[in-house]
């Protein structure tokens, strides 16, 4: 009997060992090898791995061979260890958010009685221009055709009727959980009043997922300043904030421009800001807490939005033909570090080329 219980320990400790040999022989692949058998993950940056060792994702260690060619976007995947948070440096220096955008603006101040869509179409080269048509012909053998679909997808979803104003924030990881929110439900304009940049919050692109890279993103020094130009676009200028007089946001007209205002995390909505809306509104809530945290707040507001607006109108996007067109020209200029460079080279050639006289 007990040779037959040395026996089977015997055997359940070479199993054991088998397996755990052939779990430490899949992690000793080439790095290459590694990537063919499993997909690239934008999730967490690490995972377990058998046995308690710890790994990195494929998708975020340099020299891992893409399933995708080189051209996928450069900025898609967070870094691995950024010298500075991305969302914190566009917040702190403003000539960073003014080159995010490629295509040329509009005027800032806008026409009331007009619709605001911020872009003209032209982008400018040099001392030439590329309309937008012009952009995408340029752009389009750069770019994936699986990757032009995501970008038709998310215009035909974009929205600058709805806008979010973020007040005071002054942990990073709020702000950019509000981009990531924006980006996802299809919100094209985000305003950052007075973040405080003296605190300092890493690695916050893996909370936005680097969706900064395709929003409009305008910063202000003051509550009046904003709230000013938003109402020079047209926007009714909304304030979240408990009070007798909050509206309801299940009882508000989303269908109306309106610029949805958030407030610092501790202080809520500055006293500046309740005096200058248009209207106070709040999320009702049914628990023992009376407030939700500002990021989770921010994204409520807009996901209802977006529904209201989709039941009155049905649909949230509303871009015109021409405006979905130079949308589209500007995320495939945002699309990569090369694109602004193959841009101007056609622009070059295009101006090369002697026009006929016919």
């Amino acid at each position: 009997m007990s040779s037959c219980r040395t026996l089977v320990r015997a055997s359940l400790f070479s199993l054991d060992s088998g397996r755990r040999s052939s779990h430490r022989a899949s992690f000793s692949l080439p790095l290459r090898s590694l990537h063919f058998l499993s997909p690239p993950s934008r999730g967490l940056g690490l995972l377990r791995a058998p046995g308690g060792a710890t790994a990195r994702r494929l998708g975020a260690i340099p020299g891992a061979v893409a399933l995708e060619p080189t051209e996928a976007s450069d900025e898609d995947s967070p870094p691995e260890s950024p010298a500075k948070d991305a969302v914190e440096r566009l917040l702190i220096d403003r000539e960073d958010v003014t080159q995010l955008m490629k295509m040329e603006r509009r005027p800032a101040i806008g026409d009331p009685g007009g619709r605001w869509f911020p872009y003209l179409d032209r982008f400018r080269c040099g001392a030439s221009h590329l309309s937008s048509g012009e952009v995408l012909e340029a752009l389009d053998p750069l770019i994936m055709d699986v990757r032009k679909e995501r970008f038709r997808s998310a215009v035909r979803n974009r929205s600058y009727s709805v806008c979010l104003v973020v007040e005071g924030l002054c942990d990073f990881g709020n702000v950019s959980a509000a981009f990531r929110s924006a980006d996802a439900l299809g919100f094209q304009s985000v305003h950052v009043v007075s973040c405080d940049s003296s605190k300092r919050y890493r690695e916050n692109r893996h909370v936005s997922m680097g969706a900064e890279k395709w929003l409009d993103i305008e910063l202000w020094d003051s509550t009046q300043e904003c709230f000013r130009l938003l109402r020079s676009r047209g926007y009714r200028i909304a304030t979240t904030h408990l009070a007798t007089d909050a509206v309801s946001i299940y009882d508000m007209d989303w269908s109306y421009p309106t610029a949805i205002v958030v407030g610092n995390e501790n202080r809520g909505i500055s006293d500046e800001a309740l005096r200058l809306s248009d209207l106070h509104c709040s999320i009702p809530m049914k628990g023992m807490v009376d407030s939700f945290n500002v990021s989770v707040a921010a994204g409520i507001l807009m996901h209802h939005a977006v529904c209201d607006r989709t039941s009155r109108l049905g649909c949230h996007g509303d871009l015109t033909t021409e405006e979905s067109q130079i949308l589209l020209a500007e995320f495939s200029l945002r699309h990569s570090k090369s694109a602004i460079s193959i841009a101007h080279e056609y622009a070059r050639r295009r101006d090369a080329t002697p026009v006929s006289k016919l």
